[in-house]
């Protein structure tokens, strides 16, 4: 469980596979009010306070989102609680001192996201994913390190894992969203980064 400030009032955290598996959540959970989201919830909660200082109490607007092979990001804005048409509101028992007001939004997301520390490892990588026939992705600057963005909604489930085993070996995964990457990083390639990789970095 990797816990970050993103503002005052907001912070984000990823939760791997290995962490919802320990706790014997599975994904789907995560749409189910059922005690342990809400064990696993007051965790990130007090992770977060002793870590960050981030007071929970109060009203909380909760983003989940699902990211393929990854694991899961949690976005947590204190102070709002905007009516939502998919989200629903859960509350901790009201006889507990502390009382969790989230209104809690999930969303599936077909975004492969991965970190790469060295450039020259993006760039095999890059060769070796366009040997794949995988030509398309968004290229950030981010904290340091180049992320690549690809979508994963139009690859079949063998080309699917094959890519992920060639990204894991030379980068990690990470949780920062897209919408994350437009608003604190920088867009390097916009649009076909594999292909524009291959292009002038031969």
């Amino acid at each position: 469980m990797k816990i970050e400030r993103l503002s005052q009032d907001k912070i984000r955290i990823f939760l791997t596979l290995d962490d919802l598996i320990e706790r014997g959540i599975q994904k789907e959970d995560m749409w189910r009010e059922i005690p342990k989201v809400h064990e696993l919830f007051s965790e990130m909660m007090d992770q977060a306070y002793s870590e960050l200082g981030f007071d929970a109490t109060g009203p909380l607007a909760v983003e989940v989102f699902s990211l393929p092979a990854q694991g899961m990001v949690v976005i947590v804005t204190r102070g709002k609680m905007e009516s939502s048409k998919h989200g629903n509101v859960m509350e901790e028992d009201e006889d507990e001192e502390e009382m969790y007001e989230m209104e809690v939004t999930l969303e599936q997301s077909d975004l492969i996201s991965y970190a790469f520390h060295d450039f020259e490892h993006l760039i095999r990588v890059a060769k070796l994913v366009k040997a794949q026939s995988v030509e398309e992705g968004t290229l950030f600057s981010y904290k340091g390190k180049w992320v690549l963005h690809i979508e994963n909604e139009d690859l079949e489930d063998r080309k699917y894992h094959a890519l992920i085993a060639v990204l894991s070996e030379f980068g990690e995964a990470t949780s920062v969203t897209r919408a994350m990457m437009e608003e604190y990083g920088k867009v390097v390639i916009a649009e076909n980064a594999v292909s524009v990789l291959c292009t002038h970095f031969t």
